[in-house]
């Protein structure tokens, strides 16, 4: 016979917890985070029977069915009677619109307990049986070869009607119907991306469109969890980061920027970030940043706007403060991006490779490509021609691992002489009439302080030319160290701490110089 008790301290695993992600783009958000982003909403909330909630991209229905824990309690005063609460919960307060058919059932089993929502097994038994947990298959609208509502290629999701196709309703609704809606508060975890003509590397994001959609419901709050990667960058997102940064309803932002840290399992770098819009406030932003689950440094309130970037450290603002205070001469400082030539700086693209021997050429050039030097014909360089016959910095144009969070932010910086070329797998981050001044210009590109302020504007990956935008434009007629840099901005002892411990030191080594034929 089992002792009393022994069984206590097992806890039954929540199924929501156990579910598999349908994909890296449509992810189940687990029943812990799912509580943390309806934390932001205020307590009265809970006890107000007038509200309506809606999740209008609901997948496993884990926020409709935390917010009926909190409702059902919280309305213990207002409806006395459990079954009256109950019956006035699921029916009058909870709405979801499900992103696919699957969803909707594994929704509708979450919530009411079955996936026929008008069954004698049915939390409350509705006459449909959907219930207020809809999917209604959406169509793609096609104007010049892309949906006008999602971005989508013309033909790359019409795969028959027996199979999804992505036309997810609550984006491809005539926004006068949207506007129709009338819900108190809006939550959910979107789709974050769809895949352009099937190539996830040219995937187009499509989670800033439900946020601008549930912004033109006008609710009262709104709050949902999105990829971090719209901070700074990102396809298609310049006008959502704007408009964002701008709209002081945004009244709390959470930043988690740990791979992993949020969805585990899913890599989604940059991380990501959930936030709370209230459309009758208007002022600073309260950020913090969660690491494993746990606040680090101190929660700030400040203008989400005050760069054309977010800036997702707390700890960082009062260092990009000093850099941009800084006066030579009366004047402000220029910044390094200036330097940095355009992607694909000798118009050539990364798949572009050239001979393996100059045999033969008549005026070959040394070329740098994707992991791989080949030699090419002078007259093939359809950019930048001039920059050939000088000094060059090269970065690569991407930089990034696998590991939980970024540490280096920056290649080491490849030093390429006169008579060199390179394809667009590189960025040249300055052209220099002798090899000195680009030494110069590598050794403050290896330091942990320019790497630091690329961090700020660099949410993933690619290393553009804008993630140089921060970095101040310092002479270049000698070798800059950190502690040159740490001196000269007046950072304290703490600003340099966290520094140093966001960006590790680049092996002590001198920076690669390619060879020069």
């Amino acid at each position: 016979m089992i002792a009393d008790g022994i069984l206590a301290p097992l806890r039954q695993p929540d199924i929501l917890d156990c579910i598999a992600n349908l994909s890296s783009d449509e992810v189940f958000t687990p029943p812990a985070l799912a509580n943390q982003v309806l934390d932001l909403l205020p307590d009265s909330l809970w006890s107000n029977p007038e509200i309506k909630i809606l999740d209008p991209c609901s997948k496993s229905g884990v926020f409709l069915r935390e917010a009926a824990k909190r409702l059902m309690a919280g309305l213990s005063e207002a409806i006395p009677d459990e079954d009256a609460r109950r019956e006035h919960v699921f029916r009058n307060m909870l709405f979801g619109i499900a992103i696919t058919e699957l969803t909707a059932m594994i929704s509708r089993r979450s919530v009411y307990y079955t996936k026929d929502a008008t069954t004698e097994w049915s939390i409350v038994p509705f006459n449909n049986p959907q219930g207020n947990i809809q999917f209604q298959r959406g169509t793609h609208e096609y104007r010049s070869g892309r949906c006008i509502h999602c971005g989508a290629p013309e033909g790359s999701l019409d795969r028959g009607e027996h199979l999804e196709n992505h036309a997810y309703q609550f984006i491809h609704l005539p926004l006068k119907k949207v506007k129709a809606m009338k819900f108190d508060v809006v939550i959910g975890n979107p789709p974050y991306q769809l895949k352009d003509d099937g190539y996830g590397a040219s995937a187009s994001p499509i989670y800033h469109l439900f946020v601008e959609r549930a912004k033109a419901l006008k609710p009262r709050y709104l709050s949902m969890i999105i990829p971090a990667r719209w901070y700074s960058g990102g396809k298609g997102l310049d006008g959502f980061r704007a408009s964002m940064l701008k709209d002081h309803r945004m009244r709390e932002l959470v930043d988690m920027p740990k791979l992993f840290d949020a969805f585990p399992g899913v890599k989604i770098r940059g991380g990501v970030c959930y936030f709370l819009w209230d459309r009758e406030y208007d002022g600073a932003c309260t950020v913090r940043t969660l690491w494993d689950g746990e606040q680090v440094g101190d929660a700030r309130s400040r203008y989400l706007d005050q760069y054309d970037v977010l800036i997702r450290r707390n700890e960082a603002v009062s260092v990009l403060e000093k850099v941009k205070a800084y006066r030579v001469g009366g004047e402000a400082e220029g910044t390094f991006d200036t330097m940095v030539l355009s992607s694909k700086p000798f118009g050539l693209r990364t798949n572009f490779h050239g001979k393996a021997k100059a045999d033969g050429l008549n005026d070959p050039v040394r070329f740098y490509g994707s992991k791989r030097t080949t030699w090419v014909e002078r007259d093939e360089i359809t950019q930048n021609r001039p920059a050939i016959d000088q000094w060059k910095v090269l970065m690569s144009a991407v930089q990034g691992t696998s590991a939980a969070i970024e540490t280096k932010f920056l290649s080491n910086p490849i030093i390429s002489g006169p008579g060199e070329a390179c394809s667009e797998t590189y960025i040249v981050a300055g052209v220099f009439p002798d090899r000195e001044t680009a030494e110069n210009c590598a050794s403050l590109l290896r330091t942990r302080f320019a790497r630091f302020l690329v961090s700020l504007r660099k949410p993933a990956q690619h290393a553009s030319k804008d993630v140089y935008a921060f970095i101040p434009m310092v002479p270049l007629d000698r070798s800059w160290t950190d502690e040159d840099l740490y001196e000269r901005y007046g950072l304290n002892e703490e600003e340099i701490a966290f520094i140093e411990y966001t960006v590790h030191e680049m092996p002590p080594r001198e920076p690669v110089t390619a060879q020069v034929s």
